[in-house]
């Protein structure tokens, strides 16, 4: 039977509001794939009746080849959530602990009450970043911490150095999820090694995701990278036929076209400082924040009621704090007239 023209609209309807460019709470990439990207969707359309690999294990081998890993070392899962809680179902147990920051990705303590985990919170220090001595106080007990790196929400990034004191101060049971779910926006310099990272740690789990940079983020599309024993108890939780046909021809395409991908993180990152530029000339001020987003803190002026009829979707915080995800200059026009006129 053919559905109803009304009902195929309304599906139609329902889809994401690609182009809003006031749609800024997701973090979402402003510009759709890159063109390769979409050609190579096009090309795999007449295979959507077939059912993808058992196991994702070509995708595997794509992603070690690209981030010079062994592919027994890699697992991947439905954005960068599938492989967090791949790793949560893999090593707790109902009542084991988890720390994380606070704020922090909304994810973390949904993903914990799913798996039935107690959570140990941490404020971000005044700096908007993680509490790494504070953290490693509340992990001494705990099975899993929570880190992203850039952080989410305040974009900060704590030096590699830091970083690898807080990891030898854990013990050695508890497993590390370093969420690097923004690390294509950082400069070079301020990226951890990952590969060598793990191979010290072997509770690490490194998370990234195709999501952000990438503009995939309806494909969902995630993987992970570990030392090789604790990859082995990942993999087990592997979900049969769970990446679809789409994601292994959208990654190749997008590994292909990186130089066009530089091109457009570039072009966010210039977007970022100048509208970071423009709030902190009205006397606005934000985190300094490496990602595709702004943190804002709370102000006497609540910020909800600053946007309030702008028609802005942003991701407000319970300690008064806005995140704002960078868009096109539309998109910060809209920003900058709402902060103006409030001002």
């Amino acid at each position: 039977m053919v559905a109803p023209r009304s009902a195929l609209l309304d599906a139609v309807g329902a889809l994401p509001q690609a182009v809003n460019p006031l749609a800024l709470s997701l973090n979402e990439c402003p510009f759709p794939p890159l063109p390769a990207v979409r050609s190579a969707l096009r090309a795999c359309d007449e295979a959507a009746n077939r059912y993808p690999e058992f196991l994702p294990q070509r995708l595997r081998s794509l992603i070690a080849r690209h981030d010079g890993i062994a592919e027994e070392q890699v697992i991947v899962g439905a954005g960068a959530t599938g492989v967090i809680m791949q790793v949560l179902h893999a090593v707790t147990s109902p009542g084991d602990t988890m720390v994380m920051a606070t704020p922090t990705f909304d994810g973390y303590p949904i993903f914990a009450q799913m798996a039935r985990l107690r959570t140990v919170t941490v404020p971000l220090d005044e700096h908007g970043r993680h509490d790494l001595d504070a953290m490693a106080e509340g992990a001494r007990q705990a099975r899993v911490v929570a880190v992203c790196r850039p952080h989410n929400p305040t974009g900060t990034i704590e030096p590699a150095a830091e970083i690898e004191r807080f990891l030898t101060r854990l013990p050695a049971d508890t497993v590390v999820l370093l969420d690097e779910a923004y690390v294509e926006f950082l400069a070079a310099e301020h990226r951890i090694d990952g590969p060598t990272l793990v191979a010290r740690f072997g509770n690490v789990v490194v998370v990234r995701t195709f999501s952000k940079a990438y503009g995939l983020a309806g494909l969902r599309i995630g993987y992970g990278f570990c030392a090789p024993d604790l990859a082995r108890e990942l993999w087990r939780m592997q979900l049969p036929f769970g990446i679809g046909i789409s994601a292994q021809v959208a990654v190749a395409a997008s590994y292909s076209a990186e130089s066009q991908l530089r091109q457009r993180i570039r072009m966010i990152a210039a977007e970022r400082r100048y509208l970071q530029m423009r709030l902190r000339a009205l006397g606005v001020y934000s985190t300094d924040g490496q990602a595709n987003f702004l943190f804002l803190p709370g102000r006497p002026t609540p910020w909800p009621e600053v946007f309030d009829g702008s028609g802005l979707q942003l991701r407000h915080y319970a300690d008064g704090g806005v995140r704002i995800t960078v868009g096109s200059r539309q998109s910060t026009r809209a920003v900058l007239s709402a902060v103006t006129a409030a001002s």
